[in-house]
């Protein structure tokens, strides 16, 4: 009998991250995929392939500012696909929690429905406990201080 590959979700700020949070994606996602070899669902390159079908040469967080409904409606289809992703295909969640996932909402929301559809939650971060909102806290599984220490937990546990 075959077993079903894991899937995991890479939550984590992207609008008000160093380039969109893309380079701790891409090297978990390396990780894992030699590692583990789970498939990955990661939104910053999901989002682009999306944006370049729907919006060629165009820069997408300037419309916030220049073209509300258009912008809205982007972010609109993200929120559809992103919250399907953790809802029906996805096996846990990693979520690294920053600056940046704390001053959007983006991540909160995708901890909210990892939560509800009883999905794992596994928390990087090195911003004390105190410093993060209760809610939040309510969506994780396990903390960690570093990706190091994830690793070992992934690897073990996995």
């Amino acid at each position: 009998m075959k077993h079903k590959k894991a899937r995991v979700y890479l939550s984590g700020g992207m609008e008000y991250a160093k380039n969109e949070g893309i380079d701790w994606r891409n090297d978990i996602s390396s990780w894992i995929h030699k590692n583990l070899g789970h498939n990955i669902f990661n939104p910053n390159i999901e989002s682009e392939k999306y944006l370049a079908k729907s919006l060629s040469n165009k820069n997408f967080r300037s419309l916030k500012s220049i073209d509300i409904k258009t912008y809205s409606k982007i972010v609109k289809q993200f929120v559809i696909k992103d919250s399907k992703e953790i809802a029906t295909r996805s096996d846990y969640v990693i979520c690294y929690w920053d600056q940046s996932a704390q001053r959007g909402a983006g991540t909160k929301g995708e901890l909210t429905i990892a939560q509800y559809f009883n999905k794992p939650v596994y928390m990087v971060t090195r911003i004390p406990k105190k410093r993060i909102p209760g809610w939040v806290l309510g969506c994780v599984t396990e903390f960690f201080s570093s990706f190091e220490q994830l690793k070992e937990f992934l690897f073990l546990k996995y």
